[in-house]
C-alpha cells in the first residue's frame, strides 16, 4: 500500500508541476519508517523517470534550511517531505522554507497542507477514526483483536493550497483543483 501512495504522491505533484525533472525527498536519516518511505520514493522516482535527491536530517538538531539548500544547489524542481515525528513536528518551517525556496511540496497529510504547504495526498482520517470506532465495537463485545481482518484504508484525500501556490509563482491546473478534494484559499 505505501508504495502505491509514494507514487501515487509523486504523480500527483508531476500533474501539479509538469516540469519536474528532479525531486528531493525530505528524510529523517534516523526513523526507520522514514527510511521505508525514502526507498518508496526511490521507487516511485525510477519508475516515472525522474530524478532523484535525498535531502537527509536528524536529530537532535535538524537542520532543515540546510536541506533545502542542497535541494536548490542540487537543482529539485520539487520537495516531498516523509512523514515521521521530526517532520511532522517542523511541518511549518518545513511549508515555509518550500515557499522561501519556490519549491513545490508534497506530503503525506493534509495538516502540512494547512500549515502552507502546496499538497497532499493521505488516507481519511475522518474514515480511518470511523474504522477503528466499529474495532474497538467489536473488542468491546468479546471478539478477540487477533481474530479481526487488518484493514486498509479506502478512502483517501488529495488537499491543495492556492495561497502557497500563488506564493511560489505556480498556476494550479484547472484540472488539479478540479480533482482536489479540498482546496485552500
Amino acid at each position: 500500500m505505501t508504495r502505491e501512495l509514494s507514487g501515487k504522491r509523486l504523480e500527483l505533484l508531476t500533474e501539479i508541476v509538469p516540469t519536474i525533472s528532479r525531486v528531493g525527498v525530505l528524510w529523517d536519516t534516523e526513523g526507520q519508517s522514514a527510511a521505508i518511505g525514502f526507498k518508496e520514493y526511490e521507487v516511485a522516482t525510477r519508475a516515472l523517470k525522474i530524478g532523484l535527491q535525498s535531502l537527509e536530517v536528524r536529530k537532535p538538531k535538524p537542520d532543515f534550511a540546510g536541506a533545502f539548500r542542497v535541494a536548490i544547489k542540487g537543482r529539485s524542481n520539487a520537495v516531498i517531505i516523509v512523514r515521521n515525528p521530526l517532520t511532522t513536528s517542523n511541518q511549518k518551517q518545513i511549508a515555509d522554507l518550500a515557499i522561501k525556496n519556490r519549491l513545490p511540496s508534497i506530503n503525506e497529510t493534509s495538516d502540512f497542507v494547512e500549515s502552507g504547504g502546496l499538497a497532499s495526498y493521505s488516507s481519511n482520517d475522518a474514515d480511518q477514526f470511523k474504522r477503528a470506532a466499529v474495532y474497538v465495537d467489536k473488542i468491546l463485545k468479546g471478539a478477540k483483536p487477533g481474530d479481526l481482518p487488518v484493514e486498509q484504508p479506502t478512502k483517501f484525500e488529495f488537499v491543495i493550497n492556492l495561497k502557497t501556490a500563488k506564493q511560489i509563482g505556480l498556476m494550479i491546473p484547472p484540472t488539479m483543483l478540479a480533482r482536489a478534494d479540498k482546496v485552500i484559499k
